[in-house]
């Protein structure tokens, strides 16, 4: 029996144990891939408060660290289903677990174009966050693949950054909003009704393959690096029984991060939210694990 099991391993759900271990409360954290998150994929970070560089694993390995040195359990396993009552039920591959709470903080994966070496290159030429990681790319040319309003902020921020930007989109417009349209720099050429095919590159990328969609007319554009933005996956699948979930899957919670049932909280980029940033996470993380606490203490 434990007082909180959080699902995810990422900063949220390792802050969020952080933060109850030190309310002196029984702690298990669930993790069905990699402890750390989307982090991971980033080989230097440079905007997470008191590092003026590091590496997403390193950063990651320091969490996990501190979570066990302040007494946490955690286990490698994917949750199927959790049973709410007084005492939840946390259903896993691995066996089943109870608890008194239960923070959800499973994240959102980048959607992916799914082409050979793909998971290769991502850290080596392939990013999802230009504020993350648009300053490795200083004077040099980008491509930012997607239309909506994200792939524009990406490709706005990344022109004041790089030498040149191209937007690759599938449709024959932007999807995007105009004034963000408008707001695109001189520097930035936008590639309508194609698709990229093919990462080109050894051990890093040196460029993309673009396929008209309407001519079938392949071309070969040399980039330093290529941007993602063509949406995000939050992983609340499994829990759609215990959490109130928005028309893209993501969780809705009040400001404590109280979800529909009692007990049951949120934190990170799997919740309904504007800005999600490591830092944004580790918010979360904190706020859900003092509301949990809050919770334990008032049974």
């Amino acid at each position: 029996m434990y007082d909180i099991i959080i699902i995810g391993g990422g900063p949220a759900g390792l802050t969020a144990a952080l933060y109850a271990l030190r309310a002196n409360k029984k702690v298990l954290v669930l993790e069905k891939e990699t402890f750390g998150g989307q982090i991971t994929f980033s080989p230097k970070v440079e905007n997470i408060p008191g590092f003026t560089e590091v590496s997403g694993n390193e950063f990651a390995e320091k969490l996990v660290e501190q979570v066990l040195f302040q007494g946490a359990d955690v286990e490698s396993c994917e949750v199927l289903k959790v049973i709410d009552g007084e005492i939840k039920k946390v259903v896993t591959d691995g066996g089943d677990f109870e608890a008194k709470a239960v923070i959800v903080a499973t994240g959102a994966k980048h959607r992916r174009l799914g082409l050979a070496r793909e998971d290769e290159f991502v850290g080596e030429g392939i990013s999802f966050c230009a504020v993350c990681d648009g300053a490795f790319y200083m004077d040099k040319m980008v491509a930012v693949v997607g239309g909506g309003n994200s792939a524009l902020q990406e490709a706005i921020l990344l022109s004041e950054l790089a030498k040149k930007v191209y937007i690759v989109q599938n449709l024959d417009f932007l999807t995007g909003e105009k004034k963000l349209q408008e707001q695109l720099g001189d520097n930035v050429e936008v590639i309508l009704g194609s698709v990229v095919s093919e990462y080109l590159g050894d051990n890093e990328i040196s460029g993309i393959r673009i396929k008209n969609e309407k001519s079938g007319l392949l071309s070969d554009l040399a980039v330093d690096g290529v941007f993602l933005a063509v949406g995000l996956i939050p992983q609340n699948d499994a829990f759609s029984s215990i959490l109130a979930l928005d028309e893209r899957g993501y969780a809705i919670a009040d400001d404590d991060l109280k979800c529909k049932n009692n007990g049951i909280f949120v934190a990170g980029d799997c919740r309904q939210k504007k800005i999600r940033q490591v830092t944004t996470a580790a918010s979360d993380g904190a706020v859900a694990a003092l509301s949990a606490c809050e919770y334990i203490d008032s049974l």
